[in-house]
């Protein structure tokens, strides 16, 4: 299983990124692949009720990546995390297959509250640098968020969102 999801983020990186050569370079100089891989053993141990060992992993992946993922977070094979420098990822966030996160992006929560508090962020998504996806909020399939943006409300599947708030200034069919 693990070797499986491996390659889907490998092949997430070379489907994504022009500068992507070969496999073996992505396997050894992507940030990205290598933060997943260590989540999803963190994510085990965490499954397994085995947190502070989880949290020690992405701690040590947090160190040698620069990227930040909680244990618990849902991250779906085949995502591509681009020049993942600043990335963070929430505890109860939720990313799906094919999304693509570029650095700087934060899919966190916004104050203290219990339970669900990260985003849920949809299939073959674009988060761009710098964007904050903040609270319990659903970004849908095939949705693009702009560099530097700040949402704070659900987009629709399809849908552009750019800005401080974040506003959908697009919809596309497809």
């Amino acid at each position: 299983m693990f070797f499986k999801k491996l390659r889907l983020d490998i092949a997430a990186a070379k489907r994504n990124d022009p500068a992507a050569r070969n496999n073996l370079e992505i396997l050894l100089t992507y940030s990205g692949v290598h933060a997943l891989s260590w989540h999803r053993l963190a994510n085990g141990l965490y499954k397994i009720h085995l947190k502070l060992p989880a949290r020690m992993v992405s701690q040590f992946a947090r160190f040698l990546t620069g990227i930040e993922i909680h244990p618990a977070a849902e991250i779906a094979a085949g995502v591509f995390i681009d020049h993942g420098a600043g990335v963070v990822i929430g505890e109860t966030a939720k990313v799906g297959a094919g999304t693509v996160l570029y650095h700087g992006a934060t899919l966190g929560g916004t104050g203290k509250e219990k339970g669900k508090r990260h985003p849920t962020v949809g299939e073959n998504c674009v988060i761009s640098a710098g964007a904050k996806i903040l609270g319990n909020i659903t970004v849908g399939d095939y949705a693009k968020i702009g560099a530097g943006a700040v949402v704070l409300t659900d987009i629709p599947p399809h849908a552009t969102a750019v800005g401080v708030p974040a506003k959908v200034v697009k919809i596309s069919k497809e």
